[in-house]
């Protein structure tokens, strides 16, 4: 996994930075009901979304930009990223653990998470986030997520050949496995979305480059069989040509109101 500390200064530049930013935002904000009181009816208090692993604060700052009625926090565990994220949006970012947060129960109309889940190697942890998702959510809130990131890169690019025999670890967001701890949390699915990667297509020698650099987590680059896979790399025509940009999937689920 790569270390968000380290990585925190160029993180935007090399991850496609304001254009994916906003297509994320885009996405997220069209499965969340747009009012200007809560999310649950109470119009006596403004909607309060929570937007976990917020990184940089890129899709944050647009999600808090594009509805001025909504109060947005972001919080993150990356010191690196926290910091960045609070020059954007100041007051309003806190260092937060995914698995234990710091509020309440049922504060919060809506909970994010953006390209968090994939990170968690282990099952365990990824219900244990979608619950915490779940405790903080008012009755009627929702939570959205992205789901299958791993799969989205995978555009079936000669790229794509080259990789497909490299070991990997089951994808710890598949979208039937996020959904089943959703439903475990008692929240019910409540619509899915779509965008593209803006900027985020490979090319031969970016890939080769995340190669040696261990952006392959199963593929370490003193694996022996690196070598093998780098050689194919770089026999690809076109070194720096880019192919298709990913698709993204987002999926809502919904804490049923309070009767």
């Amino acid at each position: 996994m790569l270390d968000y500390d380290k990585e925190a200064g160029t993180y935007d530049a090399t991850h496609g930075g304001e254009a994916r930013a906003e297509a994320a935002a885009h996405a997220v904000l069209s499965l969340i009901p747009d009012s200007t009181g809560s999310l649950d009816g109470a119009e006596d208090r403004p909607a309060h979304l929570l937007d976990l692993a917020c990184g940089t604060g890129l899709v944050t700052r647009r999600l808090a930009a594009a509805r001025p009625a909504l109060r947005v926090t972001g919080a993150d565990r990356a010191p690196g990223m926290t910091r960045l994220a609070a020059a954007r949006l100041p007051g309003s970012v806190l260092l937060a653990d995914s698995r234990r947060l710091p509020f309440p129960d049922a504060v919060f109309d809506a909970v994010t998470t953006v390209w968090l889940l994939h990170l968690i190697a282990d099952g365990t942890e990824v219900r244990a986030v979608v619950a915490e998702c779940a405790r903080v959510l008012r009755p009627g809130g929702v939570y959205v997520t992205t789901v299958d990131k791993a799969a989205a890169h995978d555009v079936g690019s000669d790229i794509d050949a080259v990789l497909a025999a490299r070991p990997r670890r089951p994808a710890s967001d598949a979208a039937a496995d996020v959904t089943a701890y959703a439903l475990a949390s008692c929240l019910l699915p409540a619509g899915q979305a779509a965008f593209t990667g803006v900027g985020q297509g490979r090319s031969p020698r970016s890939t080769l480059a995340d190669l040696r650099r261990g952006w392959f987590t199963m593929l370490p680059p003193d694996d022996p069989r690196a070598d093998g896979f780098a050689a194919r790399l770089a026999a690809l025509p076109d070194q720096d040509l880019c192919r298709p940009d990913p698709r993204f999937a987002v999926r809502a689920f919904r804490k049923p109101a309070a009767r």
